[in-house]
């Protein structure tokens, strides 16, 4: 009776066994099957993350060069800006630099002019003064008779009124110019000249004849003096360099 109970537990204890078994195995299947899924998903993974690489860095290193060209371009801008600023500060420099020499040449050709080294050419006026009518109620024949003070006080106002150039009976007038009275003849630098004397000076016109004709002026000192003033004016007196006279 034992016996058979004995043998009958023996198959139900190898059935468990092998249950445990199978249970173990499908166990172990299934990690190896995750195992292996897992696996090839990383794999697989790796291999799209391996061919996106490349263009991943060529994307980054476009973007770098972007970056660093926009750097480039702001130094540049603020170069430029710069040289701008520059320009403008030379412009402003030549420009007055220019103006400056302007002045200086014509500042220097009017000193030429008065000293005699450029010829005198150009509008003015020509001034005859003439001794006065004898008067025979005077005796002091003198008092009609053109002097070098008459001269000086032409040639000093017409000097005062801008003349550039001046000259008595075609004679040019240095500034170191000199005049002498010797009776019924004035000499200028040596040379001798009757009367009438005829004065000659390059300039504005009209300023040149207000300033003789002005009240109480030269012209009206010269009238009392009972000297002969006429005045013309001339659009061309041509006045050589001293040099070529």
């Amino acid at each position: 009776m034992n016996n058979e109970n004995n043998n009958r537990k023996q198959p139900k204890k190898k059935s468990l066994l092998l249950s445990r078994k199978y249970i173990a195995l499908l166990i172990v299947c299934i990690i190896t099957g995750f195992i292996i899924g897992f696996s090839y998903n990383l794999s697989k993974d790796k291999r799209t993350l391996s061919s996106a690489s490349p263009q991943f860095e060529q994307e980054n290193q476009y973007r770098e060069d972007l970056i660093a060209k926009k750097e480039r371009n702001k130094e540049l801008a603020e170069e430029l800006a710069q040289l701008e600023d520059k320009i403008r500060a030379y412009e402003k420099q030549f420009s007055s630099n220019e103006a400056q020499y302007e002045q200086n040449r014509q500042d220097a050709e009017q000193l030429r002019l008065l000293l005699g080294l450029s010829a005198g050419v150009g509008q003015g006026i020509k001034v005859t003064l003439r001794d006065g009518d004898y008067n025979s109620n005077t005796t002091n024949p003198n008092e009609y008779i053109v002097h070098e003070s008459h001269i000086f006080k032409l040639l000093n106002e017409l000097k005062i009124a801008g003349a550039e150039a001046i000259s008595i009976n075609g004679q040019r007038l240095k500034p170191n110019s000199y005049i002498i009275c010797n009776g019924p003849v004035i000499t200028v630098d040596g040379q001798q000249y009757p009367a009438p004397f005829v004065v000659e000076a390059v300039g504005n016109q009209e300023v040149l004849v207000s300033s003789l004709e002005l009240s109480g002026g030269v012209f009206d000192q010269l009238i009392n003096e009972q000297i002969v003033v006429t005045v013309e004016k001339s659009d061309l007196i041509e006045m050589k360099t001293i040099s070529d006279e």
